[in-house]
């Protein structure tokens, strides 16, 4: 009966921990570089991630996000990180949300993170069967940036959408 248990309970937790969300207020953060990015090539994997997440927002009755360069540079940012470190997490978010806090003028950012799901769909999907991330999702923002950069290693997709209200 244990084995069981533990055969059910470890996928779910490994599931949680790769696909962690964060936030963070004005109040929380350090200093950082200032530099503000203007630009940003946007995948269409990315523009499609986009489109779902304020297709989502439209339907419960929330405000569309608007794009933003700089924070999806932020995003990508970390996706590298992550893929050169070979970890999926939240490291150096305090740098990153006060970066877009100094850079944009944001008062809250908050993020989501997801590993190795094939498409935009499957990341958004497991996005929104988790209260964390689904929170992120709903949350009280106004502005948001996308990354999804593969692993050229081993071909798994890092997913990072870093979430602003200004």
């Amino acid at each position: 009966m244990k084995a069981k248990l533990l055969r059910l309970f470890v996928p779910i937790a490994l599931v949680f921990t790769l696909v962690s969300c964060s936030t963070n207020s004005k109040e929380d953060v350090a200093s950082s570089d200032k530099t503000l990015v203007t630009n940003y090539n946007y995948s269409a994997e990315e523009l499609e991630l986009a489109q779902k997440i304020n297709e989502y927002r439209v339907s419960q009755g929330l405000n569309t996000l608007e794009i933003v360069n700089h924070i999806s540079y932020k995003s990508e940012e970390h996706n590298e990180y992550m893929i050169d470190n070979n970890v999926v997490n939240h490291d150096y978010f305090d740098q990153r949300a006060e970066n877009i806090i100094e850079v944009l003028g944001a008062v809250k950012v908050g993020e989501n993170i997801a590993y190795n799901f094939s498409t935009p769909n499957s990341a958004m999907y497991a996005w929104l069967h988790s209260a964390g991330h689904k929170a992120n999702l709903d949350g009280e923002y106004t502005h948001f940036g996308i990354s999804i950069t593969v692993n050229p290693a081993n071909g798994k997709k890092y997913y990072t959408n870093m979430f602003m209200k200004k």
